[in-house]
Order: C-alpha cells, then sequence, then structure tokens
C-alpha cells in the first residue's frame, strides 16, 4: 500500500513528463494504422501523458467494427489552453463531417483530450457536429494532482474549482451530445476517482465504472475496448437507421435556433465495465 501523496506525486510527473507536440492539430501518427474505409468519422484525442501510444493502441482495438475514417488530434501541452485547443477540435471535427458528406462525428478523448471534446460540445456548438462523446480517464472535475503541478496556465485549468471547470459546470440547456464517461477507482492522476464522472443536470451522460485499473492502462483494457466498439456499432446503426445527417444548424450563445430552453434530466449511470 502507497500513501494518497505517492499517488498524487507519480500523477502529476505523468501529467508534466511527456510534453512532446509543438503545435495543435492532426497528429501524424507514425504507429497508427493506415486509414480504413468507413461510414462514421472518429476522431481521437489524446492526453499529456504518453497519449500518442495509448491512442495508437486503442485505434487498432477498434478496427474492423465499420467505423472510420479514424483521425488523431494532438495538442501542444505548453502552447494553447483547453478552449484553444477546443476550437481546433471544432475546425478538425467539421472538416471530417464535410468529408464523409455531412456525416456526424465520434470524439473519444483520453484524459485530457476528454476535457477538450467535452468543451468543444457543450460550449462551442460542437453538438451540432458530434452527437457522442466517448472520455476514458477524464478529469471532468478536476484533479487533485494538478494542485502539485508546476503553475502553467493549462495545468491550472485541471485544478478543481478553475475557471473552465466552473464554466463547464454552468448551464448547458439544449446541449445534443451524448457523453459516456469512462473512470476507475485505482486512477493515480484523477484524484479523487469520482471527479472522473460527468454529473451535470444539462448534460445527457453515463458513467461507466472500471474498477481496479490504473490511468494509463484504462484506455487498453479490454472490456473498456469492447465497450467503445459496442458505442461506436450501435452510433453506426442509429445514422443507418435515420438515414439522415446530424443536425449542422449552429447554435446562438449556446442555443440551437429554436431549441428549448428546458433544462434536461441528467442520465447519468454507473456502470461496470467487466459485465
Amino acid at each position: 500500500m502507497r500513501l494518497p501523496l505517492d499517488l498524487a506525486a507519480e500523477g502529476v510527473e505523468q501529467i508534466v513528463g511527456h510534453f512532446r507536440r509543438t503545435v495543435p492539430g492532426p497528429d501524424p501518427g507514425q504507429n497508427e494504422p493506415p486509414p480504413t474505409a468507413g461510414d462514421l468519422p472518429v476522431l481521437l484525442v489524446h492526453g499529456l501523458s504518453d497519449g500518442e501510444s495509448i491512442i495508437a493502441a486503442l485505434r487498432r482495438g477498434l478496427d474492423g467494427i465499420g467505423a472510420g475514417p479514424f483521425t488523431t488530434m494532438g495538442h501542444h501541452a505548453f502552447g494553447p489552453d483547453i478552449r484553444a485547443a477546443a476550437r481546433v477540435l471544432g475546425e478538425q471535427a467539421e472538416l471530417a463531417s464535410a468529408r464523409s458528406s455531412g456525416r456526424p462525428v465520434v470524439v473519444i478523448g483520453y484524459s485530457l483530450g476528454g476535457l477538450i471534446a467535452r468543451y468543444y460540445t457543450q460550449a462551442l456548438g460542437g453538438d451540432a457536429y458530434v452527437p457522442l462523446v466517448i472520455t476514458l480517464a477524464t478529469p471532468h472535475g478536476g484533479t487533485a494532482a494538478a494542485l502539485l503541478a508546476p503553475p502553467h496556465p493549462l495545468l491550472r485549468q485541471l485544478r478543481p474549482g478553475s475557471g473552465l471547470l466552473t464554466e463547464l459546470a454552468g448551464p448547458a440547456p439544449g446541449c445534443r451530445t451524448r457523453f459516456v464517461a469512462f473512470y476507475s477507482d485505482f486512477d493515480e492522476v484523477v484524484i479523487p476517482a469520482s471527479r472522473g464522472r460527468i454529473d451535470h443536470p444539462d448534460l445527457t451522460a453515463r458513467n461507466v465504472l472500471v474498477p481496479g485499473v490504473g490511468h494509463l492502462t484504462l484506455p487498453l483494457h479490454p472490456p473498456v475496448i469492447d465497450q467503445v466498439r459496442s458505442l461506436l456499432t450501435a452510433a453506426r446503426q442509429s445514422m443507418s437507421a435515420t438515414c439522415l445527417p446530424h443536425s449542422h444548424t449552429p447554435r446562438k450563445n449556446g442555443q440551437p435556433p429554436g431549441h428549448s430552453r428546458r433544462s434536461r434530466d441528467s442520465r447519468a449511470e454507473t456502470g461496470d465495465a467487466e459485465k
């Protein structure tokens, strides 16, 4: 058994030890398999800690279900903050949709990448393009590990109660994106583990507990990959059934024109990824 402070220190080391990107935008993905044809564009957004290798392995685990093309998004940890990275993600999501004849796009975000995806869909009108966001080990409520990190602007945004997290906790009426958040009770970076959940009254969110799995292992955990595959398969089937592209009506001030401003009930559920 190790003291919680030891775990926090290890988490900080993981957070700040792998800042290798130079500019935000698509990741060249040297270890990624070649693009595959598909009818569901998917953007993969990595985190700060060994994100490239983890996302590449996750990408390989999603082969053979008809989803794609897959695009991996990188971001510069010491440059733009989460809001700026979300704007870049938005440009790529809209481009991916346009290249796929206006089809909706699914975003899968690991760790920090999940916060970038959430900010884009919740605060920048990205729900018009992205009906589903899947997050893996994402500190939706911040993490105590960031309190011990260097006072860089981006890392300050990961501290509980930061301005960005306060903004995301605010009202989000009309957000059409559905969220599925995988989190673990053994995550040494997201501290405490409950901060990996999405608990918001205006968001449609399902929280899936993955017991006993660490931060770097969760995206590669076979039961998690199986569930992500199922989510993508269901998304493809849903779109095929409707035969209609996702509405691309832009929102004004975060609200789609003519959409009811009534807050929706959050459908937050807790599950076990082993089941």
